[in-house]
């Protein structure tokens, strides 16, 4: 076994720096997406349907060639058909089948893949009239706006929301922009923090398209402030021209501007460069363009050893000045090293426990990255995604598996002149992941989920990353033993027969998730613990080919239930499984 163990380590650690090459970082490759297909081309359809025909048409082909055998589609290629996917689909290629820019056999095969998604919506929604089309994507994201407005506002753009399209595209109060930035935690706006640039265009949209009576004084308020807003939407873009370097984003933004009448608006002409620079060659668009840092970061831990040039580019990427999207402070890490990133709590928990491995040389860094983390920590004593005070919406909130992170991060470095402080919010943070751990001794993560799971949670990747964390450092980890326990114990009760993990015990297993637990159970001093943990790295053998084949599955989630799958992911996680097996 031990023979066996030592080879798969040796591949997969082989390959997963084969997959960063001659760089000094790790890009990654995200999974390619039917929802930024379908958003892409309509944006390009929007602003200029000959001009781009050619790339409108080979997104619609990719679209028609990649649906669901039951009619429907899913985020990635290998995801279940979502309603959300399904409706995008669906409007995107009944706009361009009906444009001048299809040919007789796009039209035809656009005609067979329209038929078999609307009996797919049909059976899901119940019909395909437009106020149960309506209510059915209101029901499915609640309150949070993010993304079920951008959704009927497509539809509405594409035809599929019938003659009062516009009125079904709920308003957005992008007034609420003109208000300085440190007041939109209070404020409560109905998106989340990183979309304020689809607040504002699809908002201006939805005013211009369906405005209110004029008798009501938001007619004339919103009015009146639009030149004042308008120019924030250049502010917000960064150089790349790709909002958050991510296609839909930018693509609701444009065509919310081309269908307001604003095809000459500052940003249009950025945002169109980046998305006819980020389509694939086969027609399709990824969810985003990179996440270089945190699957650089991922890599550094999955090796335990870092380069000086890994050092260099990582240092490089820390913010110096306060970021002008979600106006946070210095110190924090994106997930990308490109301009559309935004500093947020795993990415700069991810780096400082990477450069650890630096010594002091990125003393000076870490300190600024610590207080940083400190600073976003909520009252709840938790730890959010982008900014503190967002708890309103989902992807806004406190979660535990950030919160675990950043303590790691806090404790590996332990700054003596934030001592004081760095104690008194591990306590608080200690205790905000007791009150959030479940009966049965899980976590539910945030940003990441699983299809076959209820209420597509994933409470073993959560419990796993939680223990992980607190369990990577000795001192903290006395401090959270009970926690851990619990963790671990409910991961025991979680395990396949065959050894395998997915996300709950029902549903199927995959790569990452094993690897995940694998890494979590071998951590512990209890002979239970290891023989599970052994029994997940067989597993692990047999499913990679003994570390020579990795087979991704859609577990990550992006802004509001978007899945994607990360090549780097279950290289990542399996040579860091294997790595901690081998340990004595």
């Amino acid at each position: 076994m031990t023979d066996r163990l030592q080879t798969a380590f040796a591949n997969a650690r082989g390959h997963l720096l084969s997959l960063r090459g001659t760089a000094a970082h790790w890009e990654g490759e995200l999974s390619s997406s039917a929802l930024s297909t379908a958003t892409a081309l309509v944006a390009l359809h929007g602003v200029d349907a000959t001009r781009h025909g050619a790339m409108i048409q080979a997104g619609a082909r990719w679209l028609a060639s990649h649906q669901n055998t039951d009619g429907g589609w899913g985020d990635t290629t290998l995801s279940q058909s979502n309603l959300s996917t399904t409706l995008l689909c669906w409007s995107a290629l009944r706009l361009w089948s009906s444009s001048a820019s299809s040919d007789e056999a796009g039209r035809h095969a656009a005609t067979e893949s329209l038929r078999q998604c609307e009996a797919w919506i049909t059976r899901r929604v119940g019909s395909l009239d437009p106020a149960a089309i309506q209510r059915a994507v209101i029901a499915r994201y609640g309150k949070d706006r993010t993304f079920s407005v951008p959704i009927l506002m497509l539809c509405a753009i594409c035809g599929t929301l019938g003659d009062r399209a516009w009125q079904r595209v709920l308003p957005l109060p992008f007034e609420l922009a003109a208000f300085p930035r440190r007041w939109f935690g209070a404020i409560g706006l109905p998106v989340v923090s990183y979309a304020l640039p689809a607040l504002i265009a699809i908002g201006r949209t939805r005013h211009r398209n369906a405005p209110p009576a004029w008798w009501n004084p938001l007619r004339w308020i919103r009015a009146a402030l639009w030149p004042r807003i308008s120019p924030m939407l250049k502010a917000l873009q960064p150089s790349s021209g790709g909002y958050l370097e991510a296609t839909p984003l930018t693509s609701f933004v444009t065509m919310a501007l081309a269908a307001a009448g604003e095809k000459d608006h500052p940003c249009i002409p950025g945002a169109v460069e980046f998305l006819t620079r980020s389509m694939r060659s086969d027609g399709s668009w990824p969810i985003d363009t990179n996440l270089a840092t945190w699957g650089t970061t991922l890599s550094v831990k999955a090796l335990d050893e870092i380069e000086p040039a890994t050092v260099k580019w990582l240092l490089q990427q820390q913010y110096q000045d306060v970021h002008p999207f979600t106006n946070a402070a210095p110190g924090g890490w994106a997930w990308t090293d490109l301009p559309g990133g935004v500093p947020d709590a795993d990415d700069t928990s991810g780096a400082l426990i990477a450069l650890r491995k630096a010594g002091d040389e990125a003393q000076a860094a870490a300190h600024a990255g610590v207080t940083w983390l400190l600073d976003l920590q909520n009252r709840d004593g938790g730890v959010p995604t982008f900014c503190r005070g967002w708890g309103t919406l989902p992807f806004d909130r406190s979660t535990p598996e950030i919160t675990a992170h950043a303590l790691l991060a806090w404790w590996v470095w332990q700054p003596p002149a934030v001592m004081p402080r760095l104690m008194k919010a591990t306590h608080k943070a200690l205790a905000y992941l007791k009150g959030t751990q479940r009966a049965d001794g899980s976590w539910s993560p945030l940003w990441f989920g699983n299809e076959h799971v209820g209420e597509e949670e994933n409470p073993v990747y959560g419990t796993a990353a939680v223990v992980n964390h607190l369990s990577e450092n000795q001192a903290l980890a006395n401090l959270a033993q009970d926690l851990i326990n619990q963790g671990l114990e409910f991961l025991v009760n979680t395990q396949k027969q065959d050894g395998g993990f997915g996300g709950d015990a029902e549903a199927p297993p995959t790569v990452e998730e094993t690897a995940m637990a694998a890494h979590a159970l071998l951590g512990s001093g209890r002979a239970e613990h290891q023989k599970a943990g052994r029994e997940a790295v067989t597993w692990l053998l047999g499913a990679t080919r003994e570390g020579t084949e990795f087979r991704p599955a859609p577990i990550g989630l992006y802004f509001a239930r978007l899945w994607y799958h990360e090549r780097l992911y279950p290289v990542v996680w399996t040579t860091q499984a294997f790595r901690r097996a081998l340990r004595p």
